[in-house]
Parts: C-alpha cells; sequence; structure tokens
C-alpha cells in the first residue's frame, strides 16, 4: 500500500503523539487538528486518505465534524471516544462514519481496521454482470464494478465505499440469505473488530438511496440476515 495521509483530530496531546509516532513508523503521514473547526481546515488543505476522528472537541463535537465533512467526501472516517455506549457507536455509523474506535486503544488496532476499511471485495468469476464481470443490469438499476457506480435512470446513487462493497456482496450472492456474520467476514474482513450493527446501519444507508426511486432490493429475513432481489 502506499503512504497514506492520516488526519488525527483529537483535543488530547497524548492520544496525537501515540498515534504520530507509531504511524510515521509504520509509513504513514500524519497531520494533526486539535478542534472541529481546524480538522474541517486540515481536511480541505491536507487531503487525507482517512480520518480518526474525535468525538468529544472543543467549539465542535465529533459528530458535526463529520456530518459536514460528509457533504463533501466520502474519505473514511474512523470515530474515537471514551464513550462506550451502543447508541454512540450506532450514532456515529449513522451520520457516515466507517468504524468506532473506544478509548483506550491499540494504535496497531486503528492501523487494522484503516487496512479493513480499505480491502475491497473481489469479484467472483461465474456470477457477472452482463458485459463480463463488469456490469450487473437489472431491471430499475444498473452497478458498474470497475468504476464503481450505481446507475439509476443515468443517475448516479451516492454510496460510499463500504456500502457499495457491500451492496456488490449481497448481488453476487443474489437470492441467497446473507447472515450479519458472513457480511462481516466478506465486506470487511477477517481482522475486522467493529460491533455487528455495522451491516445493519450500512443496509439502512443503501435502502435510504434506492427508495428515492421507490427500488426495494434488499429483504430482511428476520432473525437471519440479508437477502438480495431483483
Amino acid at each position: 500500500m502506499n503512504q497514506l495521509t492520516v488526519l488525527v483530530a483529537d483535543d488530547d496531546p497524548n492520544v496525537c503523539e501515540i498515534i504520530r509516532l507509531f504511524f510515521t513508523e509504520n509509513n504513514y503521514r500524519v497531520v494533526e487538528a486539535n478542534s472541529g473547526s481546524e480538522a474541517i481546515k486540515l481536511y480541505e488543505s491536507s487531503n487525507p486518505d482517512v480520518i480518526l476522528l474525535d468525538i468529544m472537541m472543543p467549539d465542535m463535537d465529533g459528530y458535526e465534524v463529520c456530518r459536514q465533512i460528509r457533504k463533501k467526501t466520502d474519505v473514511p472516517i474512523i470515530m474515537l471516544s471514551a464513550k462506550g455506549e451502543e447508541i454512540d457507536r450506532i450514532l456515529g455509523l449513522e451520520i457516515g462514519a466507517d468504524d468506532y474506535v473506544t478509548k483506550p486503544f491499540s494504535p496497531r488496532e486503528i492501523i487494522a481496521r484503516i487496512k479493513a476499511i480499505f480491502r475491497r471485495v473481489p469479484v467472483k468469476t461465474g456470477n457477472e454482470g452482463a458485459n463480463g464481470n463488469d456490469i450487473h443490469d437489472f431491471k430499475d438499476f444498473s452497478i458498474h464494478v470497475k468504476s464503481r457506480q450505481v446507475l439509476v435512470n443515468d443517475e448516479k446513487l451516492f454510496l460510499r465505499p463500504k456500502e457499495f462493497d457491500l451492496l456488490l456482496y449481497l448481488v453476487q450472492n443474489s437470492n441467497a440469505v446473507l447472515t450479519r456474520e458472513q457480511l462481516l467476514e466478506h465486506v470487511w474482513g477477517f481482522d475486522f473488530g467493529g460491533d455487528i450493527r455495522t451491516v445493519d446501519v450500512h443496509i439502512k444507508r443503501i435502502r435510504s438511496e434506492f427508495a428515492k426511486y421507490d427500488i426495494h432490493c434488499i429483504h430482511t429475513v428476520w432473525g437471519v440476515g440479508y437477502q438480495f432481489k431483483d
């Protein structure tokens, strides 16, 4: 993997120092912000590949920073917080975060989370779209694998990277009922240590985008998981 730029937004200088030292040793470029407003300015000037975002910061909390950045980009965001309640993790995921790490944490764990986020779902052979394994055509929309786009009436559906990966894996296994554990394993990877509810949050966002066009293709199989049916 080429050198990645990581934006660390945390008002605790000790946390920033630990992350900077460990990440620099592992060939990451690190830029630091100590407040919410500074994080937004640094995002615009440094163009980071991933953001580590503390929730409790002066002048603007991490949730609001995440909301504002999500209006501009789908750059991966990992929330950092001393809060460990499920509602806090779900809220972070609901507003667009890709992952959530509770303090205290190991910098090695965060690097593993980053690698999991950037891992892409392999395209299976034998279950391809109409044009090899590049396009999956359906009645109301099409999935373009190489360009990572979903088109509805020539309009591009807004999906974040992991949402696209999740939809693609469901499509590659059309009509099969997949458990949350299976989806976590194949889309997020074996070393993903996040909450299993991550799947539910991403499914909800995909459905929300499709619902704008009255498309309902991802079905819940209660007590089991999810199923894609055109």
